[in-house]
């Protein structure tokens, strides 16, 4: 018998929203987890604390003072907001999310967590593109480099042919030649 496939998704942008970067990293903070995967944030700490070995540093970790102070004062601005923000929250980088999905088990949570991955995965393609665009862009810039004049030419004559007014058109149709008298 085949398992029925609860499918939820989040829209990517509300996703791509909640994902921060702090410490030099690309994470999501344990709160705005907890919301998409549908659980408490004191339940989703508690089953990362009773799984610690599985979130070495570099895939989660807790903002320090400093860090939180700052965060805080940027997001948090209204009574509401401030619920949830009493204790600095842990912050999942990728690899943390994926681990988070073998310690959370609802259909929620492993639907959702599938979606951050692959906007994790994009975000970094998008990154890699970018830089790839920046390499081409800096060689063509040294390339040229060599044949300035040349390209001076051509916006020269590029420049010309912009400012060029156009030329009344004859007219086209019958035309009617008078006699002399």
């Amino acid at each position: 018998m085949a398992k029925k496939e609860t499918s939820l998704t989040v829209p990517d942008e509300i996703i791509m929203n909640q994902i921060y970067y702090i410490n030099g990293q690309k994470v999501m903070i344990d709160r705005d987890l907890a919301i998409l995967y549908g659980v408490e944030t004191k339940r989703l700490k508690e089953a990362v604390k009773r799984n610690i070995e599985r979130f070495p540093e570099d895939f989660m970790f807790e903002m320090t003072k400093e860090e939180f102070e700052k965060w805080r004062t940027q997001f948090a601005t209204s009574i509401s907001d401030k619920m949830g923000l009493r204790y600095a929250p842990f912050c999942f980088t990728e690899q943390g999310v994926a681990m988070l999905s073998s310690v959370l088990n609802s259909p929620q949570a492993i639907s959702v967590n599938i979606q951050i991955i692959r906007i994790f995965t994009r975000i970094r393609q998008m990154l890699m593109d970018n830089t790839e665009l920046r390499l081409a862009i800096e060689e063509i810039k040294k390339k040229t480099e060599n044949n300035t004049k040349n390209i001076e030419v051509v916006f020269k004559y590029l420049d010309e042919l912009l400012e060029k007014k156009p030329q009344p058109r004859p007219k086209i149709g019958f035309k009617i030649k008078k006699k002399k008298e």
